[in-house]
């Protein structure tokens, strides 16, 4: 009999959220379950990490079907971090982040909790994913996207991913016979041009809060951006190597000795 594949599921929604839910109910069909995930929502912390305040983990037990799950009081990349080195006992054959309630694609993966928890997994060279579907409604519906969940790990969990390599998987808010099919992409050059509301409390004192309209700068039909606005799901490959190559020939000209 073949061994199920190990699982490890997180996101930065909150172990409770539907997202989270939804991408277990899909996972137990390819393998054996681990979730670890925040005990509360912890979207937009990026890569942050817990280094000046103690660290909690619980077991919990929403879903008799899984193997184990545990809500931790720290970041996305926190629960990754906990589950490879305190929970499991040995190292996950896929690390799936999800289901975003919201957008990843273009510039947002940089602020991503869901995509840095997954980032993290490939850091620790576990093959990962971050899902994201494009509906911030805390009651999205997420059925339209389990099969297409379901065909992208079980290819990921059959060939594997290039070392050094994360996808970042955006799902439009379609319905499933709406979506047109997947597409391999690049991130989309785009940016938010952010403005900050000014008030004030019952006391006086100034107090903000974040507003922003997302520029999307990229005319080009092989973006992330282009394909989920015409009805595609967008996977780009990301990595953790941040260094520009292409930079490097050009800085040697200068004269830093």
């Amino acid at each position: 009999m073949t061994k199920k594949p190990l699982i490890l599921i997180t996101n930065d929604d909150g172990i409770s959220a539907p997202g989270i839910r939804a991408l277990i109910e899909v996972m137990k069909q390819l393998g054996e379950v681990v979730v670890v995930a925040p005990d509360s929502p912890q979207s937009a912390m990026g890569h942050a990490i817990t280094i000046n305040n103690t660290l909690f983990i619980n077991k919990v037990n929403f879903d008799s079907e899984v193997k184990e799950e545990y809500s931790c009081s720290g970041t996305p990349v926190d629960c990754v971090k906990l589950a490879v080195n305190e929970i499991l006992k040995q190292k996950p054959d896929l690390c799936v982040s999800g289901v975003n309630h919201g957008s990843n694609s273009s510039i947002n993966v940089i602020y991503s909790g869901t995509m840095s928890a997954a980032v993290e997994a490939g850091i620790e060279g576990i093959p990962a994913i971050g899902f994201s579907l494009l509906d911030y409604n805390w009651n999205a519906d997420f059925e339209p996207v389990k099969n297409a969940i379901k065909t992208i790990a079980s290819q990921v969990l059959e060939n594997g991913l290039p070392e050094g390599v994360i996808l970042n998987v955006n799902f439009p808010k379609l319905k499933e016979d709406e979506i047109k099919g997947i597409k391999v992409c690049r991130q989309a050059k785009a940016f938010w041009k952010e403005e900050f509301d000014k008030r004030k409390t019952p006391q006086g004192k100034d107090y903000y809060w974040l507003t922003g309209e997302f520029i999307n700068q990229d005319n080009g039909e092989d973006t992330d951006e282009w394909a989920l606005a015409n009805g595609f799901i967008s996977i780009v490959p990301v990595q953790f190597d941040l260094t520009a190559h292409h930079a490097i020939q050009k800085l040697n000209t200068y004269k830093f000795n």
